[in-house]
């Protein structure tokens, strides 16, 4: 019993994914970080250089990228999203 809780966890954390195109759309230039995560949830991976954060939501294959400056998103861009 214990196992098919753990599997149907697995599954429903699979399957909830908010890295969609309907999300994709709702980011818009000027938004914060804190905007952007209420949207896609916790990024995959963020990096830093001086004033500028790149964060990544999803995998290499299907993702979507922001890059803020002064914790505000100027770049916004996607791969393998329908």
């Amino acid at each position: 019993m214990r196992y098919i809780f753990i599997l149907f966890a697995l599954f429903l954390m699979l399957g909830c994914s908010k890295v969609t195109q309907e999300n994709y759309k709702k980011i818009t230039p000027g938004m914060n970080y804190d905007a952007v995560v209420n949207i896609l949830g916790k990024p995959n991976s963020c990096d830093s250089v001086a004033n500028s954060t790149s964060c990544v939501w999803g995998s290499i294959s299907k993702n979507i990228k922001v890059r803020f400056v002064n914790n505000r998103a100027v770049v916004i861009s996607s791969q393998g999203l329908e």
